[in-house]
């Protein structure tokens, strides 16, 4: 029997009889005065799994040295300011990179040089310490949001791609918003940004705006960029020589037709966020090579939430229709979706927030998994208890989920009584 089958074995085996009786670990909750925790980034190191680090807004860090059974927090701080977004990666050599966005004055949005770059720091002892911050695509009075950052396994370098806004926010037709891509192999120098978009679209920060750009590479170097304008989901390809430098780059593929509106209204939250994330398979599994995009959508509806995959098998030219993740019945919410897979099997875990089980906004969480290239989908509720986010101030836009070497670490925000906390659940589906 083949590893990956073994693996996904095991997972399928264990769930069916500790359905929601996985360990939850809260990792962080807002003590005294602050900015409540939420929008969760997680991160495996690729060298020792036992070391994890994890980010919320607004400026929280967390590390943990034992695969994320406790964990110790503080405040990030860097010579550019820090104002959420946070995402965290680890590279090849086991070091930590903390990505965010700027407030250089400390002032917020009373600045007027707030989110005027992208804010790489990048810690070599498992996130003891940090580097102060190097900048990425400083283009004032234009304004950088909305990063995120994959790690090119083959040529050794960090590749990060966001929105750039004209002015956040900006009603004015002439405003407009284009996915920036920039690449560094340390962390500290970052290349010019190059604007990927060709259609620009508005400021309003909504679903006409070009966001959400996530990018991942695949077994020959190349990076494949993802995002979300106007229902659609667009793929741009950038293809690599033998040195690992960029040739050029594909004209924009559409990978999902129409739906995929990434702001739409969840009841009792407001705003959730449905932006694509892409993943490649570059393991030696039998899915080896497949694209994957992830989102979420209201396309069944108002009060029908659901979580989506597509996939392409020929290097991005075509894409599957897409396929429903969540295996429940129509007429219920579905959202905040992530996306990882296991880079030594290829088994993909997709993390999202799931209203199946009640008739009112209790929510809990649920995790899907498949080890057939998304054909089929085994869901499993991984919280141990809802929660109820009516009335939360801010719950963010996303939360995340990274799998390494079999190591699975979902990372999610609940809301107990208007006390937010940040949460993982202890998964190893290692032989």
């Amino acid at each position: 029997m083949r590893a990956w089958w073994f693996i996904s074995l095991i997972f399928i085996a264990e769930a069916a009889y500790a359905q929601s009786n996985f360990k939850n670990i809260k990792i962080l909750e807002r003590t005294g005065l602050g900015y409540n925790p939420c929008e969760p980034s997680i991160a495996i190191s690729k060298k020792d799994p036992s070391y994890m680090v994890a980010g919320a807004v607004l400026k929280y860090v967390s590390v943990s040295a034992d695969s994320g059974k406790t964990w110790q927090t503080k405040k990030m701080r860097s010579r550019y300011g820090v104002y959420g977004d946070p995402c965290i990666v680890s590279d090849e050599n086991g070091h930590f990179h903390y990505f965010h966005l700027s407030d250089p004055t400390g002032l917020g949005w009373g600045s007027p040089w707030i989110l005027d770059r992208i804010v790489s720091q990048r810690s070599k002892n498992n996130g003891k310490r940090w580097s102060r911050g190097s900048s990425i695509g400083l283009n004032r009075p234009k304004q950088q949001d909305k990063e995120w950052v994959c790690v090119d396994p083959i040529n050794d370098r960090l590749i990060c791609t966001w929105t750039q806004f004209d002015k956040y926010n900006d009603p004015s037709p002439e405003c407009q918003s284009n996915i920036l891509m920039s690449m560094s192999q340390n962390g500290k120098k970052w290349t010019e940004p190059i604007q990927l978009s060709t259609l620009s679209g508005n400021c309003v920060d909504d679903s006409e705006t070009t966001e959400g750009a996530t990018s991942d590479v695949d077994v020959n170097g190349n990076i494949y960029t993802a995002w979300s304008m106007a229902g659609k989901v667009v793929v741009v390809k950038a293809s690599v020589d033998k040195n690992g430098g960029i040739e050029g780059f594909s004209e924009e593929v559409v990978a999902v037709e129409s739906g995929a509106n990434w702001a739409f209204e969840i009841p009792g939250l407001g705003r959730a966020n449905g932006m694509p994330i892409l993943k490649v398979d570059r393991s030696n599994g039998p899915n080896r090579g497949t694209i994957y995009i992830n989102w979420a959508d209201q396309r069944n509806g108002e009060n029908d939430t659901d979580v989506w995959l597509t996939k392409s098998i020929d290097g991005g030219k075509t894409w599957s229709e897409p396929m429903r993740v969540n295996d429940d019945g129509p007429g219920k919410h579905q959202f905040f979706t992530w996306m990882d897979v296991d880079q030594q099997t290829g088994a993909l875990f997709i993390v999202f927030y799931d209203r199946r089980n009640h008739s009112d906004n209790k929510t809990d969480v649920y995790l899907a998994h498949t080890a057939d290239g998304g054909n089929s989908f085994n869901n499993i509720r991984i919280s141990t208890s809802p929660f109820d986010p009516t009335g939360s101030s801010f719950f963010g836009d996303y939360n995340s989920i990274c799998v390494e070497q079999g190591v699975v670490r979902p990372i999610w925000t609940r809301n107990d009584s208007g006390v937010q906390s940040i949460w993982t659940v202890l998964i190893d589906v290692r032989p």
